[in-house]
C-alpha cells in the first residue's frame, strides 16, 4: 500500500510539473492563413496549464476561459461578417498570433480516391484534364486550403496530423490538393465573391464504415453487417500473415508464389476508424457544409445492399456529431466504370439517389463523364462545377436548376411504363435516341426498351414485355445513358423496382 502511495504521489508530481510548464496551445486545424466560418460563432479551443486563464481576440472581439484540471480550455467569439485579413491573437502563460486570418465560408471535402485525386494527378497514366494549364492558373489568394494527413485510430483523437498547415490556393499548394475540391472551390468564389476554406480529408479505397462513428454504427441493428465485414476481415488478415510467412519460404526455396486474392487494408477499413483521426477532431469547428466522393468500395456484393441505410446514417451522424442538424451535405454519385461484374454500382447509385429524401443534400449526377477502363474519371472540372451548383441552390438558396432529371415516380399504362421526373424542363437525348432503359413485368426481369420524351414524362415500352410492371435506367457499371434536361445536367440512374 505504501508503495503503491508513494507512486500515486511522484505520478501526480509528474503531472503538475508538465500542466504548469504547458504553454498555450491550439489544435492542428488553426494556423495562419485560415478561413473561419462566417455569421456563425467562431470557436477556440485548445491546451494549456490547468488552470490558467486564456484570452483570445479577434478583429474587435475578444473572449476569456480558463482551462480546465486537465489543461483544456474552449471559448466561443460573436460572429462576423466575412473579411479580412485579421489577426487571431491567443494569450496566456505565453502568446500565439496566426496572422492573415480570413471569415468566409468553411468546406470540408472527403470521401475517397476521386476526391483524392489531386489537380496533378495520382501519376502520368491518371492524368486531371488540362492539368498542367489548371495548375498554372490556380492563383486564388481568397481561397485557402488544409491538407489532412492519412491517419485511423481505435478512438476519437482531439488533433489531426496535417500535412502542412493552411496554405493561400497557389500553383504549388494546389498541386498536391483534391481537383475536385479545388474546382468547386474556384467556381464557388467567383460566384459568391467571399473567402473560401477547404479542408481535404480523404483516404482512397475506403469505405464509408470506416468514416462514421461508433456510437452511430452501433446503436443501429442495420449496421451490424458492417461488425461481421470486420471480423472476417480480420481473419482474413490474420491468413495473410501466414500467407505472407510461406510465401517468403517459397521465395527461399526458389519456388514460384501463388497470386493472393485481395483483401481489405485493415487499417484504413476499421469502422469509424477513419472519423476517429480525420474527421472527429474537425467537428468542433463551424463549418459551411460537406462535398464527399465516396461509394466504389461499398459496392462489392457483400456489402452493396447496406448502403442504402449506411450512408444517411454517416450524414446523419456527421450532423449530430458538429450539433449542425442541417449541414448542407452534397455528394457525388459515382460514375460510369467497367468494374468487376460482382460489384453492382447500379444498386449503389441507387441508394446515393435515395439518400436525397433527407434534407439540405445535393447529389452530382457524374453518369456521362466516366471512362470505362479509368475508374479515376479525368474531367474533375465537371464534377466541381456541379458541387458548385449545388452549394448555391442549397447552401446559398440561389434560384437555379443545380440538379439533372432525378426519378419521381412511375406507373404502367397501355403497355408501356409512364415516368416522371424532378428538373425535367426540357428533357432531350445527347447525341442520338434515348439510351439506357429497361422494363421488367411483375417477375423483375428487366429488358431492353425504346423511351419516347413526351413534354416533360417519358414513356418506356418493349413488345416482349405488354405488361410492365418496373422501369430502371443506366443500371449497369457502365451504361449507355443520354437524358438530359435542358440545363444540360445529366438524369440519375434510377430503378422503380422495390428496394432490397
Amino acid at each position: 500500500m505504501k508503495l503503491l502511495s508513494t507512486l500515486s504521489l511522484v505520478v501526480t508530481a509528474a503531472l503538475v510539473t508538465l500542466s504548469a510548464n504547458a504553454e498555450v496551445k491550439l489544435p492542428q486545424v488553426f494556423s495562419s492563413h485560415m478561413v473561419l466560418q462566417r455569421d456563425m460563432p467562431i470557436h477556440v479551443w485548445g491546451d494549456a496549464a490547468a488552470g490558467e486563464q486564456v484570452s483570445v481576440a479577434l478583429r474587435n472581439t475578444s473572449a476569456t476561459a480558463t482551462a480546465d484540471a486537465l489543461g483544456r480550455w474552449s471559448l466561443y467569439l460573436p460572429a462576423q461578417p466575412a473579411g479580412g485579413p485579421f489577426t487571431l491573437a491567443v494569450h496566456g502563460s505565453n502568446a500565439v498570433e496566426l496572422q492573415d486570418i480570413l471569415i468566409g465560408d468553411l468546406w470540408l471535402a472527403s470521401g475517397q480516391s476521386n476526391m483524392e485525386m489531386p489537380l496533378a494527378g495520382f501519376n502520368p497514366t491518371t492524368p486531371i484534364k488540362d492539368s498542367e494549364k489548371e495548375i498554372a492558373a490556380a492563383n486564388y489568394p481568397q481561397i485557402r486550403l488544409l491538407h489532412v494527413e492519412k491517419d485511423s485510430s481505435e478512438y476519437p483523437l482531439e488533433d489531426f496530423k496535417a500535412v502542412t498547415g493552411w496554405s493561400v490556393c497557389s500553383p504549388d499548394a494546389a498541386r498536391k490538393f483534391s481537383a475536385v475540391a479545388y474546382f468547386f472551390a474556384r467556381s464557388l468564389q467567383q460566384k459568391q465573391h467571399v473567402p473560401i476554406g477547404l479542408i481535404d480529408s480523404t483516404w482512397g479505397g475506403t469505405p464509408a464504415e470506416a468514416w462514421t462513428s461508433l456510437d452511430a454504427l452501433s446503436s443501429n441493428a442495420a449496421l451490424m453487417p458492417v461488425f461481421a465485414a470486420r471480423a472476417e476481415a480480420m481473419d482474413h488478415q490474420a491468413a495473410g500473415q501466414r500467407s505472407d510467412r510461406l510465401d517468403a519460404e517459397a521465395k527461399v526455396q526458389g519456388k514460384s508464389v501463388p497470386v493472393r486474392p485481395w483483401h481489405p487494408n485493415p487499417v484504413s477499413w476499421r469502422p469509424a476508424g477513419l472519423f476517429n483521426a480525420m474527421i472527429a477532431p474537425i467537428t468542433p469547428l463551424p463549418i459551411r457544409g460537406v462535398i464527399w466522393y465516396q461509394g466504389e468500395s461499398n459496392a462489392n456484393p457483400q456489402m452493396v445492399n447496406l448502403y442504402s441505410r449506411l450512408f444517411p446514417a454517416m450524414i446523419e451522424d456527421w450532423r449530430v456529431q458538429w450539433h449542425q442538424p442541417e449541414l448542407p451535405f452534397l455528394f457525388v454519385q459515382i460514375s460510369a466504370y467497367a468494374a468487376n461484374p460482382a460489384d453492382n454500382w447500379g444498386i449503389l447509385r441507387d441508394a446515393q439517389r435515395r439518400t436525397l429524401q433527407l434534407s439540405n443534400t445535393g447529389m452530382a449526377v457524374t453518369i456521362d463523364i466516366g471512362e470505362e477502363h479509368n475508374i479515376h474519371p479525368a474531367n474533375k472540372q465537371d464534377v466541381g462545377e456541379r458541387l458548385s451548383l449545388l452549394a448555391r441552390g442549397i447552401a446559398y438558396k440561389e434560384k437555379l436548376v443545380s440538379s439533372g432529371p432525378l426519378f419521381r415516380y412511375a406507373y404502367p399504362d397501355h403497355g408501356a411504363m409512364h415516368v416522371w421526373f424532378d428538373n425535367a424542363a426540357g428533357l432531350k437525348a445527347q447525341n442520338g435516341a434515348l439510351q439506357g432503359f429497361e422494363i421488367a413485368a411483375a417477375d423483375g426481369v428487366f429488358v431492353p426498351a425504346t423511351a419516347a420524351i413526351e413534354a416533360d414524362s417519358l414513356s418506356v415500352s418493349s413488345p416482349t414485355v405488354p405488361e410492365p410492371r418496373y422501369v430502371r435506367y443506366a443500371w449497369t457499371n457502365f451504361p449507355r445513358a443520354n437524358l438530359f434536361n435542358a440545363a444540360g445536367l445529366p438524369a440519375s440512374p434510377f430503378t422503380s423496382y422495390p428496394v432490397p
